[in-house]
């Protein structure tokens, strides 16, 4: 999809606070309300907006604990593959995962009250599929942590 700096700007406004009004943002693009609209239609239509959500405060929700799982595994069949990726996707506790390139296999980021909650996600985790590796780091600090993507 080709964008255009007023596209690039609304993104942006949209990014940082979804809650604007067409107005607002028209305000803040320098076009009135209908082209915004139709830009926003666009961008919706394209899949480049993909919804819009409230973020929420994670430890205001008693979530204190960051912890990213690093996981290898000896299998790779569509079958394990298929099964792995549909149970790790269930977990309430996993905001992110990937299939990775290199040394690790997968990288599963979960929020938990504690960093002690930890052993009991370890054994829902290894029972979805064989592993052959399973090791986990917390985070002390989240230097950044942002939804906001670079446009």
């Amino acid at each position: 999809m080709e964008l255009d700096d007023h596209d690039r700007k609304i993104l942006r406004l949209l990014q940082a606070n979804a809650d604007q009004t067409v107005q607002e943002l028209a305000d803040a693009v320098g076009l009135s309300a209908t082209p915004v609209n139709r830009r926003i239609r666009r961008m919706e239509e394209a899949g480049l907006i993909r919804g819009r959500v409230a973020l929420i405060d994670q430890e205001g929700l008693g979530l204190r604990a960051t912890l990213f799982i690093f996981v290898k595994t000896s299998r790779h069949d569509a079958d394990w593959l298929e099964r792995f990726s549909r149970g790790v996707a269930r977990l309430p506790e996993v905001i992110e995962f990937y299939r990775m390139s290199g040394e690790v296999d997968y990288l599963i980021k979960i929020a938990l009250p504690e960093i002690a909650d930890y052993d009991a996600f370890y054994k829902k985790l290894i029972a979805i599929a064989p592993l052959s590796d399973v090791s986990a780091s917390f985070a002390m600090e989240a230097i950044k942590n942002t939804t906001e993507l670079p446009v």
